[in-house]
């Protein structure tokens, strides 16, 4: 069932894409707010003077063309983030059944905490013992994580 681990591994691209979509916009914003706060830009240049005499002249403005350029820029990957959005919601309920089928509880929570949750193995190894302090074996990050793969290639074989 290799539909499965697609469905995982499209889930954990996306949000990771996401992310650094999120940091682009950011980045964006704060550009275009430098760009409004400073305004006026001003450059020197040689050339002829409206007098007819050659030397530097200050020319001054508003960059424009800068401005505008960063402004569809971030029209466009606000967006693109929405209709990605859009999409994650999907991938996530399509994670969060095929959690739910899982027959096992314990393994239901140890996908849900790495994929839905975004947690290490370490942190997940921590919050599965957290739950079940009176367990006979601790859960360590290696086991949870070959349960995990275990279990997908069993999906497979399937």
């Amino acid at each position: 069932m290799e539909v499965t681990k697609d469905i995982l591994i499209q889930y954990c691209e996306l949000r990771e894409e996401i992310k650094d979509l999120r940091e682009r916009i950011d980045r964006d914003e704060l550009r275009l707010q430098k760009i409004e706060e400073e305004g006026v830009v001003s450059d020197t240049v040689t050339g002829t003077r409206a007098d007819g005499t050659i030397g530097s002249i200050k020319i001054t403005g508003f960059p424009i063309p800068e401005y505008s350029t960063v402004k569809a820029m971030l029209k466009k990957r606000i967006a693109k983030l929405q209709i990605m959005e859009d999409e994650l919601h999907e991938a996530v309920n399509a994670v969060d059944d095929f959690i739910n089928a899982i027959p096992k509880s314990d393994l239901r929570q140890i996908f849900r905490l790495y994929y839905i949750d975004d947690l290490t193995w370490d942190m997940v190894a921590m919050k599965m013992n957290y739950r079940y302090p009176k367990r006979k074996t601790e859960y360590t990050k290696d086991n949870c994580r070959m349960r995990h793969n275990r279990y997908l290639e069993k999906e497979e074989n399937l």
